[in-house]
């Protein structure tokens, strides 16, 4: 290991000390229960196995990980990763080896001590090599290039990499990334969830509620501030915001707000604070390769050709939103195309016209037309932010010869219904747990990859993604990621048609909370809100 390298793991560890004591000094108050509106009922309580907003929100405050992102900066980046579990961090001279020191005393929520072979344990669930296995496994293939995961001694781990990964970091540092106890089984964590974070897991109430309490034990002295936390499931986004407005919330669902109802709780309630930011939750076309009418490669291009992203954005945005490709544009994005380069992708000519007469060629060479029109049935999630892009995406579709019909889905059944590609052609959104290429990539587009909905496959794209992963020159590897999206856009992986931007309001007596601009998954750990009332 590098000298430098410790020095610097060293000194972000102490760095992280001093920010603990120097809050410590303020006029936080202790006390209080925060009550936030929730968008939607998860599956189950496990992290390691849901992908929606609505099981991590109330639940990142249950866990830790090894690392995390500074809950008080709001551009997630390798800069802004801070030891958790770990003291501290360092990597082997060749970049293979990745080493944690942890933390000593403690606890699990039920009083049982946490050491190295939780974490083990835990990439042994991740991975699919330990004796007890996930229901679901949505980030297995974030591991890929881990090779094994090792202890020496109780209070130390090192990942053993294929080769360099310097992007492994920023994976472990999402809200996707806690660490399970090796003593209690997946199965139970699905119900009642045990962590060693600030807050306890109390109770989930399908369509009501999920409550968490402070953990006494924790071991960040005087944290968490609150006495708890109340979620409160709401799936009606006028109803949120009315309850948000009578002040029976301190916050509204996390970038839950449209642009539209964010003017009215300005107008309705000045005192709040609200901002607007990216999601990078990219709204996307999942179009299935293995079912007709889209094993035809030619009428998925069609379809892709037949997108008016502003349309999307300026309807239900209010000129809001972003066009982007796989990765999120900037400013709040740290991989994205410039715009003059994102223009020159298949199917981005701003020239919608253009786009939809080549479409309808493509179409009318099918045997498709006024008098042959293509039926099909367009599934979305059953949440406003999928529905209403479904609705205009119907709409836009009939340009080209295609009459869709809506199908909801309730969340629950959601993502088992898209994993097992019982679909047909779907409006996606892809939830990106980091602003990093690996994870985007790895999770989403690699063969065989769980969230890989459409079943995309080229062995060429994958020794990019593997190339880019190992770069360490974050020029060269962006020249890399380019080449990728240009590569997916090309073959229709997964047409991403914008990306939307949400509204995030608070009490003004709400402290301590920021709110994240390029994930909406990773700021949700709690422990140094608090309430100025």
């Amino acid at each position: 290991m590098t000298r430098s390298r410790r020095m610097a793991a060293a000194v972000v560890g102490a760095l992280v000390g001093v920010m603990c004591c120097a809050q410590g000094g303020f006029a936080q108050k202790s006390g209080g229960t925060l009550k936030i509106s929730l968008f939607d009922d998860p599956a189950s309580m496990s992290l390691l196995e849901e992908a929606t907003g609505a099981a991590l929100r109330p639940i990142m405050g249950v866990f830790n990980n090894l690392v995390m992102y500074d809950q008080h900066t709001a551009q997630n980046s390798p800069n802004s990763i801070i030891p958790d579990l770990a003291t501290s961090w360092s990597w082997s001279e060749d970049g293979k080896e990745l080493t944690f020191p942890l933390r000593r005393g403690v606890k699990w929520h039920d009083g049982k001590p946490f050491t190295a072979a939780d974490v083990k344990c835990t990439w042994g669930l991740l991975m699919g090599g330990g004796s007890q296995k996930l229901r679901l496994n949505p980030r297995k293939t974030w591991y890929l290039n881990v090779d094994r995961v090792a202890t020496n001694g109780d209070y130390e781990v090192t990942f053993h990499l294929k080769r360099p990964q310097p992007a492994l970091l920023s994976l472990l540092a999402s809200g996707w990334s806690p660490i399970y106890p090796c003593h209690v089984s997946p199965a139970e964590m699905r119900r009642h969830p045990i962590g060693t974070g600030p807050f306890k897991f109390v109770e989930f109430k399908p369509n009501e509620y999920i409550k968490v309490t402070r953990n006494p034990d924790y071991w960040k002295p005087g944290r968490p501030y609150l006495d708890g936390i109340e979620w409160d499931i709401i799936k009606d986004i006028a109803t949120r915001n009315l309850t948000f407005i009578a002040g029976k919330f301190d916050i509204s669902s996390p970038y839950g707000t449209t642009v539209p109802l964010l003017e009215d709780v300005k107008k309705q309630a000045p005192q709040a604070i609200c901002e607007l930011t990216s999601t990078n939750v990219a709204r996307n076309l999942i179009l299935n390769p293995e079912k007709a009418p889209f094993d035809n490669p030619e009428l998925r291009r069609a379809v892709a050709l037949s997108l008016d992203r502003k349309a999307f954005i300026d309807i239900l945005t209010q000129g809001k939103g972003d066009i982007g490709a796989t990765m999120l544009p900037p400013p709040e994005g740290l991989w994205g195309m410039p715009p003059g380069m994102l223009a020159s992708l298949p199917g981005y000519d701003p020239d919608i016209a253009k786009n939809r007469t080549q479409a309808r060629k493509i179409m009318e060479k099918l045997g498709y037309g006024p008098g042959n029109r293509l039926a099909l049935t367009l599934s979305a999630r059953n949440i406003p932010a999928y529905r209403d892009p479904a609705v205009i995406l119907i709409d836009q579709l009939k340009e080209i010869y295609v009459d869709a019909v809506l199908e909801p889905v309730e969340t629950v059944n959601w993502f088992p219904k898209i994993y097992r590609k019982d679909y047909t052609i779907a409006i996606n959104g892809t939830e990106s747990g980091v602003d990093d290429p690996d994870q985007q990539f790895y999770e989403n587009f690699v063969c065989g990859a769980v969230r890989n909905y459409t079943g995309y496959c080229k062995l060429e794209v994958d020794k990019l993604i593997d190339q880019q992963s190992a770069e360490a020159d974050p020029a060269k590897r962006k020249q890399l990621v380019w080449q990728i999206e240009k590569k997916l856009a090309e073959d229709g992986a997964r047409p991403i048609i914008f990306y939307p931007r949400g509204g995030t309001c608070t009490q003004p007596y709400v402290k301590g909370l920021t709110t994240m601009v390029n994930s909406i998954y990773n700021g949700y750990r709690m422990e140094d809100v608090w309430l100025d009332r």
